[in-house]
């Protein structure tokens, strides 16, 4: 048996409603749904969406969860396989869930010849996989009572945080609710979100809220000025930070990761594209990506750009890769302050 990590409260009601796709360190997830006409609800500020989204509570359900990433990539090998690093940036997966409470749930992604099914119940968790028909058995980490501490200042209510959230994002974030949506049967509202830096790739967010429970539904991002709509779902951070050999530059919606690069080799005389030194699928699909990518050269120094409508990779002829939903100069800017220790300004 094994340990498994224990989800923060915040974190639960992403189980039985969401499904993340890793693409690098960007997560893809939306929940899709038939489209219905728009239900009559009272209506709704920003702040109040954002209150009742932090009082909910994820009731019992079951339900289809289908989560699909498009990221403009090109044809990467191995996406047949649904648990390759290639059909996770690529493609839809779908997930179906039974969820009465965050110990005791049955998740189960089908395939045309397949199964995988995570069950937990309580203190113990089952992973089964019928391509090995095999079962693996974790312990769940015993649930424990947060110490109690005194406030330091007079408690906020659901109202008060949503306010001032909305305040400290109100800078680099056009915050609105749009027409009201139907998902998995479900009135909703929808909270969108949406950058104000043209840098950003990202154009909008849209969370599709359960009108009586306040649980988000759906999870929507679309590139900005896309013909069509594209997924990506994208995790905003603030600073800088670093964990291990991962850090970031810059904050928000401009945040680029600053990733190791292990086993990447340089470019050969001829100008050909860096290899990957590792083997097997994820190898295969890393010199996929580099392949494709573009020399660029500048001020930072030069490497070679691999640029989609929404994610932009700059790997550097000294072995560093930065990774942003942003603008190719912020990148650049990127690597400059990475390389000088100071900031450079991104056009």
């Amino acid at each position: 048996m094994a340990g498994v990590p224990k989800l923060s409260r915040r974190a639960r009601w992403a189980v039985p409603v969401g499904a993340l796709a890793l693409a690098g360190a960007v997560l893809a997830g939306s929940l899709i749904s038939v489209a219905q006409a728009s239900p009559g609800l009272p209506p709704r500020t920003p702040a109040q969406l954002l209150a009742q989204v932090a009082d909910s509570v994820t009731p019992p359900l079951t339900g289809t969860v289908v989560e699909t990433t498009s990221l403009g990539l090109p044809s990467l090998p191995g996406t047949a396989d649904p648990t390759s690093i290639a059909s996770l940036l690529t493609g839809s997966h779908t997930i179906r869930v039974w969820y009465t409470g965050p110990r005791h749930f049955r998740l189960a992604v089908p395939e045309s010849l397949s199964e995988t099914d995570v069950i937990a119940d309580g203190t113990t968790a089952w992973l089964w996989e019928s391509t090995t028909n095999s079962v693996t058995e974790y312990t769940l980490p015993a649930h424990r009572q947060a110490p109690m501490t005194a406030p330091t200042s007079a408690p906020l209510t659901p109202q008060q945080a949503a306010q001032q959230v909305l305040a400290a994002v109100g800078k680099t974030t056009t915050v609105r609710v749009d027409s009201n949506v139907t998902v998995a049967g479900r009135p909703a509202y929808q909270l969108v979100l949406a950058p104000k830096d043209s840098r950003s790739l990202v154009g909008q967010v849209q969370i599709a809220i359960d009108a009586r429970n306040g649980v988000p539904l759906r999870l929507q991002v679309y590139a900005r000025d896309a013909s069509s709509h594209e997924n990506l779902g994208s995790q905003q951070a603030s600073g800088s930070s670093q964990q291990g050999d991962t850090s970031t530059i810059g904050s928000g919606w401009l945040t680029v990761l600053d990733l190791p690069s292990a086993g990447l080799t340089a470019p050969s005389s001829s100008g050909s594209a860096p290899g990957y030194g590792g083997s097997g699928d994820s190898a295969a699909v890393l010199n996929a990506l580099l392949g494709s990518a573009r020399s660029v050269s500048g001020a930072w120094g030069s490497g070679r750009l691999l640029q989609t409508s929404l994610v932009s990779v700059l790997i550097t002829d000294g072995g560093r890769v930065f990774v942003g939903a942003v603008q190719p100069g912020v990148l650049y800017a990127a690597a400059s302050q990475a390389a000088t220790g100071s900031p450079a300004q991104a056009p």
